[in-house]
């Protein structure tokens, strides 16, 4: 009995490292592009002058190392999708979001395998994915970890993995107004959220499932909101678990419906922040959702997307391949 545990063990071991080394040999004779944005986190990247040599020694890859707008990013990463296998994201939630828009309009999602190693200053992405937030283990994922198809949010031509209507599209337009960037600018635009609106919407979701679980093919909502959380992610930046429900791969867009006001929303933020008041607010799941309303405030990863009266999400079920923490047995 003694033996054949031991032989088991060995057994295991030696599967386990054969697997490693063949990702490995795999992952380093593709052809790999990785996007730095050298501005990301208080410009962690210009300041921390080993990284980059940190990062071609342990990852053979073609470095784009570049100061840009969000659409030359976009261009870049869509560029970079035509010719390469891989292509690693450096940087913050805005980064990883701008190259996922470039592999997407590329229409090379299907061939493409995103990395992500961290250096901003929000990283929900990589949280909702469990990618370490250290650089050197986010670096050692990519060479060690498996890969796993993922589903994304699209709203009007954008992909996303959390979008928001309300109170935090206002908040993240202001910040973006001023443009005070990290957790300050954050809390100085927030200051505005006990004074903002509820605001009227009709909301259709479609091909969904209720909290009890009853699934339904139609279902038409009229609510006073303060705010409408659409996620497949779990977090806004910071650690914030705004969709404690959503998951990345279930085929559904995770919708969360405060219809609470902003003064209760401010007092009982330390609950929202750890997801536990979602609990008694309304929740579905759903494939597709149009709203419609006036001068409705819509922010997509950190992004303010503008103000419109009709807005419709769809999910795109395993949209994307992306390098994630190994789901061993």
């Amino acid at each position: 009995m003694t033996r054949l545990v031991f032989d088991l063990n060995i057994s295991r071991c030696y599967k386990f490292k054969v697997r490693l080394r063949m990702n490995e040999n795999i992952f380093s004779s593709q052809e790999i592009s990785c996007i730095v944005n050298p501005q990301a986190a208080n410009k962690k990247w210009q300041r921390r002058k080993k990284l980059k040599g940190y990062l071609l020694k342990n990852l053979p890859c073609k470095i784009i190392d570049f100061q840009g707008s969000k659409e030359e990013t976009i261009e870049i990463a869509r560029k970079q999708s035509l010719t390469q296998k891989i292509i690693v994201a450096v940087g913050g939630d805005g980064t990883v979001a701008d190259v996922i828009q470039g592999i997407i309009e590329a229409r090379r999602e299907k061939d493409i395998i995103l990395g992500i190693v961290p250096f901003g200053s929000g990283n929900a992405f990589r949280k909702s994915l469990g990618i370490p937030k250290s650089i050197k283990k986010a670096i050692k994922l990519l060479k060690e970890g498996e890969t796993r198809e993922i589903d994304l949010i699209d709203i009007e031509g954008k992909v996303t993995g959390i979008a928001s209507i309300g109170a935090t599209a206002k908040v993240t337009q202001e910040k973006l107004q001023h443009n005070i960037q990290g957790f300050l600018g954050h809390i100085l635009a927030s200051r505005t959220m006990p004074s903002l609106p509820k605001t009227e919407q009709q909301i259709e979701l479609f091909d969904g499932i209720s909290d009890n679980g009853e699934h339904f093919d139609k279902k038409t909502l009229n609510l006073s909101l303060y705010e409408c959380v659409i996620g497949k992610t779990s977090y806004f930046g910071y650690s914030w678990k705004v969709a404690p429900k959503a998951k990345i791969d279930d085929g559904y867009l995770d919708i969360t419906l405060f219809e609470t006001s902003g003064l209760k929303y401010l007092l009982f933020f330390p609950l929202i922040y750890f997801g536990l008041y979602q609990k008694t607010q309304k929740h579905f799941k759903a494939k597709k959702m149009i709203v419609r309303g006036k001068d409705l405030p819509v922010q997509y990863n950190g992004e303010y997307l503008g103000m419109k009266d009709k807005f419709e999400f769809r999910v795109l079920p395993r949209a994307l391949k992306i390098i994630g923490p190994r789901n061993d047995k």
